[in-house]
């Protein structure tokens, strides 16, 4: 329960970041596209491949719209993706020029959208432009090498739990482990922790990180085959901790958290472009009411009691 609540919230927090600054730019990078649409070599044939009323659409058109689609589409063959993406173009040119006898880009609204699809458009070529350049294969090799190769192994324990809502169970049910209790069957009687239940109370192997502090303390604290001597109160509840076992972690491979320490590295050098970008920019906030803001109007409440 505890580890799959903290890999929620990481999920949680991944999904609000889709919508910052280094969302836009890491799915580019991170699939290892281009930092931004390649020029058009100037002594490159770059014949006219469609016309739609009087716009004319060129093969480099054509070639830099591929260029934009996800990884799996641009594995597909020249001669079979680059007809698809133009017919996509002409159809989408068609409609737009529909809209626009009608005098729909005229209309406010219209206006707002497409100004905010234009500036989003600047804003993920400006980032990829700030950044790609900082995040090679060398240099995340190298942060590989300094953050973790060169790390000593991580200690993980192998514990099972019961979670209860009282401290009078669980006390309990300390007493008649004490006795010889089964585990796994007492498990299965009292704990609330569904997942755990299904295999006696196992939770396999974690490090610290993997538990919320209070959990993972008593557990380290714990020979093998013990069992906590007193109940362990976290948010969740109370549990009974057993730790089976003690090792060494393997360090993980470079190939196994590539990706992660890639979106570690735009995340950081995004970061470093927001807040030059702050530095420069001047930038004043009101109220959502429109009101010029206090000093008391963004100070968090106390926390609850």
């Amino acid at each position: 329960m505890t580890r799959h609540t903290a890999t929620a919230r990481r999920n949680a927090a991944r999904s609000f970041a889709a919508f910052l600054p280094v969302g836009i730019v890491a799915g580019t990078l991170l699939a290892g596209g281009p930092a931004a649409p390649r020029a058009w070599a100037d002594d490159k044939p770059d014949p006219v491949v469609a016309k739609v009323g009087t716009e004319v659409i060129h093969l480099s058109d054509v070639t830099l719209a591929a260029q934009g689609l996800p990884p799996q589409a641009r594995q597909m063959p020249p001669d079979q993706l680059l007809p698809r993406v133009l017919e996509q173009m002409v159809d989408t040119r068609v409609l737009a020029q529909e809209a626009q006898k009608t005098g729909l880009d005229k209309d406010p609204a219209v206006q707002r959208a497409m100004h905010e699809v234009q500036e989003r458009a600047l804003v993920s070529a400006f980032l990829e432009r700030q950044v790609g350049p900082h995040i090679t294969d060398a240099a995340v090799k190298a942060r590989f090498d300094k953050d973790v190769g060169g790390q000593p192994p991580t200690q993980e324990v192998h514990a099972r739990h019961i979670l209860v809502d009282d401290e009078a169970t669980a006390k309990k049910i300390i007493a008649e482990l004490k006795k010889g209790g089964d585990f796994a069957a007492l498990s299965k009687q009292y704990s609330k922790d569904a997942a755990a239940v299904e295999q006696g109370g196992d939770l396999g192997w974690f490090k610290t990180t993997d538990m919320v502090p209070e959990f993972s303390a008593a557990a380290f604290a714990l020979k093998d085959k013990e069992v906590t001597p007193v109940p362990v109160h976290t948010q969740f509840g109370w549990h009974v901790i057993q730790t089976l076992d003690h090792r060494a972690g393997t360090p993980p491979t470079f190939d196994q958290v590539k990706d992660q320490l890639r979106q570690q590295m735009i995340n950081d050098e995004v970061h470093k472009v927001l807040a030059q970008a702050h530095a420069d920019v001047p930038v004043e906030r009101f109220n959502l009411d429109g009101t010029a803001m206090k000093a008391t109007d963004q100070a968090m409440p106390p926390p609850a009691k």
